[in-house]
């Protein structure tokens, strides 16, 4: 049986608010917290996955995001009891 999280990667492109990709990164340290070593793409890849199909639910969650005012995820911003994540990936050699 193949995981889906080992199917043939697609790229998309996200536009969105910066305070969204901030609570992205957010979302990325609290699943560090947990024992988990993620990505940005996996969390969305999962948070995608899991998302209902249903229409009124959907419909929803935009309305209530659509409202949302922009100090909604302030309270997140500071978490300092959340790890520090650095983006997988290669790493620039140090300077001597």
């Amino acid at each position: 049986m193949e995981l889906l999280c080992h199917q043939q990667r697609h790229q998309t492109s996200v536009l969105w608010p910066e305070d969204i990709d901030r609570r992205l990164n957010i979302l990325v340290r609290a699943a560090a917290a947990a024992g988990e070593r993620t990505s940005r793409a996996e969390l969305l890849a999962a948070l995608v996955a899991a998302a209902e199909t249903n229409p009124e639910v959907l419909a929803s969650l935009l309305h209530r995001y659509r409202r949302m005012p922009t100090d909604a995820l302030a309270e997140d911003e500071n978490r300092d009891d959340l790890p520090v994540v650095r983006s997988p990936g290669p790493r620039r050699a140090a300077s001597s």
